[in-house]
């Protein structure tokens, strides 16, 4: 993507000014995400993405204003714009490092980090969300995603690799728990999605997947960075400081189906 491809339209156009881009490869958004730096300047960073039906960026924008409301740190929006081709989304760069990447701190202080903010996010009253992320809600989604075939195979789990996404979607119907556990789940609890600062937690980031669902869904999906990251040692450590010393491997497992469509 060349520079003139990714210059935003009218107002937002106007924040860019004396910065420089940088493009972040962290992470598996289909979004487009660039690092802002301009001397004396605040970092932001700049996302972009291709509009349709299966864009985050309006997500996100919307999830971020709410989960500052609710006194939980975040990035600020900044501008969002659109022009019917991309959308584009500006917001506030947070102090620190993801948890992925701080290399400053132990796994072990990493791990607890994650832990607490975690159960900070899931203290939040279900009811003051309005973001619906049940099963109902997310498998009808999943769905979708697989009939339009975005719905990368290639990139499954290795316990999954050489299944088709129909083979997983049929499971994840057999499958289906009976009662979900119900929290305001950030929706892709991964170690980059959690920064840290001097530290201590500094914020959220990536929220474009954030409502109300099973617990499980962020458990399990932490479970799986934290042991890809770290090594399987360190789950335990996470999980009795997040309050779950003995988790449910069957919901585990299926949470981690779950994410192969996403």
């Amino acid at each position: 993507m060349t520079f003139s491809e990714r210059l935003p339209p009218g107002r937002l156009a106007a924040h860019l000014s004396g910065y420089r881009m940088e493009r972040d490869f962290l992470g598996r958004s289909a979004a487009s995400v660039f690092r802002l730096e301009g001397e004396g300047l605040p970092a932001l960073y700049l996302k972009v993405e291709a509009a349709g039906p299966f864009g985050e960026l309006d997500d996100e924008a919307t999830r971020l204003g709410w989960l500052k409301a609710s006194g939980l740190p975040c990035p600020e929006v900044i501008a969002r714009e659109g022009d019917g081709e991309r959308n584009w989304l500006l917001i506030s760069a947070l102090p620190g490092s993801d948890l992925a990447s701080a290399a400053a701190l132990t796994p072990l202080v990493r791990v607890a980090l994650l832990a607490e903010a975690l159960a900070d996010l899931h203290r939040l009253p279900i009811a003051s969300c309005p973001f619906d992320h049940r099963l109902e809600r997310r498998l009808p989604v999943a769905k979708a995603r697989m009939e339009a075939g975005i719905v990368d195979e290639e990139d499954f789990d290795a316990a999954r690799l050489g299944k088709s996404a129909a083979e997983l979607f049929a499971e994840l119907e057999s499958l289906w728990p009976g009662d979900e556990d119900l929290v305001v789940s950030h929706g892709d609890a991964c170690l980059p999605n959690f920064i840290a600062s001097d530290g201590r937690f500094s914020g959220y980031i990536d929220c474009s997947r954030l409502g109300v669902a099973d617990r499980y869904q962020d458990i399990a999906l932490a479970c799986r960075s934290i042991a890809h990251n770290f090594g399987e040692a360190l789950v335990q450590p996470f999980l009795r400081r997040y309050g779950m010393p003995a988790p449910d491997p069957a919901r585990l497992d299926y949470y981690q189906l779950l994410d192969e469509f996403f």
